[in-house]
């Protein structure tokens, strides 16, 4: 895991994004069909079961990344443990029950073909089942390896906020057709942020050994 001070800054960073992304995500409650994203959506927006997919995605999902922010706190984590229980269980109903489901529908209709779709796809399968698992293993009171999948789970719901960014800064460093251009940020919102999370989750173990602590605790 990240140092304690490294965690603070990092989660005062991330309320700032959900600050963006609750400013974003509002102009979509007029239920509008010509809004934003929704402009490059006319050819499916008459399709019900994406339309209802899309608002339950992007209604959750700046709730799911406020949530998350709360699972990796030093403080609240050793202060407010009943704090941290009772947002990891909204975190997890809202990824498996809403923004997950909400985002694999999304994400056979994804613009830039198949490419782009398949990434969607898998990048949802995965966030729903590592946080399925985070679930099933803090229930056996595995809480290291539950760690590790909630830091696995979250760093695919930032990539919500990858996505975004790599959308803003990308067309200024490489010149690409848009089509080739969503294709390649469709990938890059999200195996960064898997392979930073698993390099985070080894620093963590070594330092657990390092610590002489058990895989599992009681």
């Amino acid at each position: 895991m990240l140092p304690k001070t490294g965690r603070i800054l990092f989660s005062l960073l991330l309320l700032f994004f959900c600050f963006l992304m609750a400013k974003i995500t509002l102009p979509y409650l007029s239920f509008k069909p010509n809004v934003d994203f929704l402009r490059t959506k006319q050819g499916i927006i008459h399709i019900r079961p994406w339309r209802w997919a899309f608002y339950a995605h992007v209604m959750s999902s700046t709730c799911v990344l406020f949530l998350g922010i709360f699972q990796f706190l030093p403080g609240v984590m050793k202060k407010y443990p009943g704090w941290h229980r009772r947002a990891g269980k909204v975190y997890v109903l809202l990824v498996l029950g809403i923004s997950g489901p909400g985002g694999l529908i999304m994400g056979f209709y994804a613009n830039g073909g198949w490419p782009a779709r398949i990434s969607f796809v898998i990048l949802s399968v995965l966030w729903m089942g590592f946080t399925l698992q985070a679930f099933l293993l803090v229930k056996k009171k595995d809480f290291f390896r539950h760690s590790d999948f909630m830091v696995r789970s979250y760093a695919l719901t930032l990539s919500a906020i990858t996505l975004r960014t790599y959308a803003f800064v990308l067309p200024s460093v490489v010149h690409l057709e848009g089509h080739r251009a969503y294709i390649l940020i469709s990938w890059l919102s999200w195996i960064p942020n898997l392979i930073l999370a698993e390099l985070i989750i080894r620093k963590g173990r070594r330092k657990r050994a390092t610590e002489g602590l058990t895989p599992y605790v009681q």
